[in-house]
Parts: C-alpha cells; structure tokens; sequence
C-alpha cells in the first residue's frame, strides 16, 4: 500500500513539473495527436498493471509455501531440525531464496511506464491549454447561445453524443471563470455542479465547496437575496466553514442598508433556478458582439428576396484565360455589394490532403500584426494555429497559387505566402480587417460603423510597409473541410453570412479601385462548434495590380 501510495506522489509530482508545448487546444490537428499518445500511455499502463500482477503471483506463491512450511516447522521445531534435510534446506532458504525474494521485491516495474511517461509528457497540455479549453467552452456557450445543461448533457445543436460533463467536471468549468473573475460564467457552472450533484450523480467536489462559490459569485452579479439564500444553505451543510458566517452578515447587512436606502420591503429570492438569461452578460471591447454572434447563429441575415435576385452564377473563364478555357471554374455571387463571390471545386481532396500534410509540422499559434508596429504577434481573439506554404514547398502549392492568379486575374507575385489555418477547440477569429487602415477620413463616404473603427484603429500606420508590396487589395479564402456546426465567415456591417464547404473558395476585394480601403469588409470566423475547420488563405497585395485592376473615376468605385 505504501508503495503503490509512493508510486502515484511520483506520478503526480512529474505530471505537476511538465513542461509542454502551449496552446495544444488552439488546434484541432494537433490535438489529434495526442489522442494516439493517450492509446499509446494506456497499453504501457496496461503493461505495468501486468508486471505487477505478475510479481504479486510470485509473491504470493513464495508467501503460501513458506505459511505451509513454517506452520509444520513450529509446531515442534527440534524434531524438525531433527531431518538433515530440513535443517540444510533451512540454512539454505534463510541464505539465498530469501535474498532472491527480496530481490524480487525489490522489483520495479514501473520503470518502463514511467520511462514511457517522460517521453511523452513534453507533449502534454499545460495549465494554459486547460484554461484555454474552458474559455472555449463558454465562448461556444455564449455565441450559440447553449445553457450549461447541454454541453454537461451533449446536447449540442444537430450532434447527439455520449460526451458528457460530470460534476467534477462542471466545478472546474466553475471555478476557472471564477479565477479569472468571470463570475457571469462561474455562476452558470456552479449552478450546473449543484444541480447534478443535488439529482444524485456522485462526485469528488463537495457541495459545501460548490456553495461557497456560487454563493460568491452570485454576489458579484449583484443578486444580494439569492446569494443569502445560497449563503444560508451552505450554512446548513457545514456551520464552522471559515467564510461562510462572515459572508452571511455582511451579505444581509448590504442588503438591509440597501433596502433602507430605497425604502423597499425585503423580497425573498426567485424560486426559479439560475439559467442561461438570469442574468445579463457582462459587455466586453467588441462593439458589435450581439450582431457578429447572432449571424454566427444564422439570425439576422440581411439576405432578401430582393437581394438574392441580383446573385447569379456564372462559368469563369478569367477573361479567356488559356488554362481555363476548356475547364471554366464555376462561380457563384454570395453577396451584391461589397461583391462576394464563391468558386466551386477549386481544391480536389488529394490536394486538401497535401496542403494539410505540409502544414501540419509547421503549425503555430496564429498571429495578427499589431496595428502600431506591423510585427506579427499572437491575439486572444484569433484561436487557431496556422503554417506558411511556399509555392517551392510541393507543386502542389505552386499550382494553388497559380490557379487563384488565373481565376482573379491578380498577379500573386507581390501575395503573401499560402497561408494555411487550422482551427483549435472553440477555434474562432473576432470581427477584424484584412486590411490596413488609416486615420478615419469624414470626406470618405461608405456604409458601415466607421465610428467603432475610428475608435479601434485611428493609431494605426500601415501595417504592411515593410514588405514593400502595398496593401492587402482583396483576399481568396479556400474553405478545406466541412464543419457540422459553426464556423461561418460572417461579415456584421451588411448581414452576411457565408459557411464552409470543402473546396470551395470565396473571394472580395478589400481595396476600392482608388486604395481606400472597404470599411464594410470587417469580419469575422466564427467559433467551431462541432467539427474541425480548415482553410487556406491567399492575401494579394496593390503592387502589380495596376495594370490589371486600374484605378476607378472615384473613390469608392
């Protein structure tokens, strides 16, 4: 018992002293990776529960023969000793079969699994993807508008699924927002824990432990009477719990001086149990939040009869071009103005898996150039890891670029590399431009929020002058993968939403004609729901395009 009680503090002192490759979840693809490592951890246990067994069997069997033996040699132990044999096979056992036994003891088959353990580990998550797993989590919850209840049920929108959320589980969702002072999601998740723990599922996490911090964090979005309420029951189940008491009376005495104050009767808390709506969600630095999530959930769109009336679909030659003339790609319009246009069957499979197979090694957290100095860094609105493919990587690449040069009939000489993005769990990026943007110019007249990007980018330079090629005029979006659910390409200013679909590419211009950039063409990538999202993307940039997309009469042309 000790030893098995030792084994296990090693164990768990090495998994406490990991060091890991951070930010695993923000990737699907690499997650898959340790899927196969957790096989690989589980046949070594498997082997060392054998070993064990093994050993113990040896143990055993030594232990039952010698309880035989000494049983007979105490009972009269001179007439024992008596037999030559049995006073030689004493001095023997006593000599050396003991020794071997302890030897044997001794043993450790741990060694192997723990051996198989090191190995592995350095690939292990950390404390970061942890939390950047839950944050997914909540983020999902609050785009697609998901109570607790269906993710600790996997009751996600059209996916039925044996997935489920323990108590355990639910308290640690908890008690991460809790850490971060994000008591709105805290709430939600205690509420959950109580509410599996109160219909009988077992769990580690008590509920006085779960009390304390619903009760808590309940005060902090500012519901004084349930918090008492909660506070009272927690009061209940363990009346020497060191805060409990003191946050009983100073929760009553705000609530009394509140009441006073606003010369109202004390009104018990609602019976109703605590739900996604009971209370409203912190805002946050996004100004159009509500409507990026709710064209996330395909509501809002501004799409009209009207509207779909001027879509069409078309054979793209790119203006005769001798590689498409007997292989026209097909093109669809997704949106009139700004025009959004989609092309069908533009990578086969065999090529997605190529792409895929290039990247996979490269990739890396996925980063946005600061507005101030156009270096690239990491952002806590982009979740996903990305790679960059060079046409000299494989023909394959080559042949993309090339193929996207000939259906836009934009040079990519001046592009930006193939860049290739997979996205993690709950994978998303936040509304944003693909372009640089200068101090807002009121003699410039377009549609869209201009105030909110006056505001989030008035100190921005241009972000892309140090590669020497200008701004990003347009961008070619391939979509590499289904998603079954979520994941949309959605665009605020104008209501538009567009969703993956493998092998397809859609394609706008960022730039009118004259440079000015297109302020409607803000948007953003939904979070994955369900599915893992990849997409490849081609930025083509102003310089050597002047001949081939030559300036308009105005500035918005």
């Amino acid at each position: 018992m000790r030893k098995s009680y030792i084994l296990w503090a090693v164990l768990w002192w090495c998994c406490s002293c990991w060091t890991t490759q951070a930010e695993i979840f923000t990737s699907i693809s690499q997650m898959t990776d340790l899927i196969y490592t957790e096989k690989e951890l589980v046949q070594s246990l498997r082997e060392y529960i054998k070993a064990e067994e093994s050993k113990l069997a040896a143990v055993k069997s030594w232990a039952n023969k010698l309880d035989d033996l000494t049983r007979v040699s105490t009972s009269d132990p001179e007439g024992y000793l008596g037999h030559p044999v049995n006073a030689y096979k004493l001095m023997k056992r006593l000599n050396t079969e003991w020794t071997e036994l302890e030897s044997l003891v001794l043993q450790n088959p741990s060694d192997g699994f723990i051996s198989n353990m090191s190995t592995h580990r350095q690939y292990f998550p950390d404390e970061e993807d942890a939390t950047g797993a839950a944050k997914a989590l909540m983020r999902l919850q609050d785009t697609y508008q998901l109570d607790s209840e269906a993710f600790a049920r996997g009751k996600l929108p059209g996916v039925h699924s044996d997935a489920l959320l323990s108590v355990d589980d639910c308290y640690d969702m908890g008690k991460t927002a809790y850490n971060e002072a994000d008591y709105y999601h805290a709430v939600l998740w205690m509420q959950q824990a109580l509410k599996q723990l109160d219909a009988g599922e077992e769990a580690v996490v008590s509920k006085a432990d779960i009390l304390d911090y619903l009760s808590y964090s309940v005060y902090q979005m500012g519901d004084l009477p349930r918090a008492i309420e909660l506070t009272r029951r927690l009061v209940a189940i363990d009346s020497s719990h060191q805060r409990a008491g003191g946050n009983l009376r100073y929760f009553e005495k705000l609530l009394f001086k509140q009441l006073n104050e606003m010369n109202q009767a004390y009104e018990p808390p609602s019976e109703e149990p605590i739900q996604l709506g009971t209370y409203s969600r912190p805002k946050d630095h996004l100004p159009e939040r509500e409507t990026y999530e709710a064209l996330c959930r395909g509501e809002g769109l501004k799409m009209n009869e009207a509207r779909r009336r001027r879509l069409f679909c078309r054979y793209q030659d790119g203006q005769m071009n001798p590689r498409l003339l007997l292989k026209p790609i097909k093109e669809e319009d997704e949106w009139d103005s700004p025009h959004i246009v989609r092309y069908m069957n533009i990578l086969s499979d065999e090529e997605i898996g190529k792409i895929k197979e290039l990247a996979k090694p490269r990739l890396a957290r996925a980063t946005v150039r600061d507005p101030k100095t156009g270096v690239l860094t990491t952002a806590n609105y982009r979740v996903s890891k990305s790679a960059w493919l060079e046409a000299e990587d494989d023909p394959v690449i080559a042949r993309v670029n090339q193929r996207i040069e000939d259906i836009t009939g934009l040079t990519v000489d001046t592009a930006e590399l193939l860049q290739v993005a997979n996205y993690g769990v709950g994978g998303q990026y936040e509304p944003h431009y693909d372009f640089s943007r200068r101090p807002f110019d009121s003699n410039l007249k377009v549609d869209g929020n201009r105030l909110a990007t006056f505001l989030n980018y008035k100190d921005e330079p241009d972000a892309f002058k140090r590669l020497g090629t200008g701004n990003r005029v347009a961008t070619f979006l391939n979509y590499m993968s289904d998603v079954e659910a979520g994941g949309a390409t959605v665009f605020p200013d104008f209501g538009a939403a567009i969703w993956p679909r493998k092998g397809t590419a859609v394609f706008w211009y960022n730039l009118f004609k004259s440079g000015e950039g297109d302020y409607r063409t803000r948007h953003a990538a939904c979070p994955v729901l369900v599915g893992s999202k990849w997409v490849s993307n081609k930025w083509i940039h102003e310089r050597g395009q002047e001949f081939r997309r030559p300036c308009g009469l105005t500035e918005v042309d």
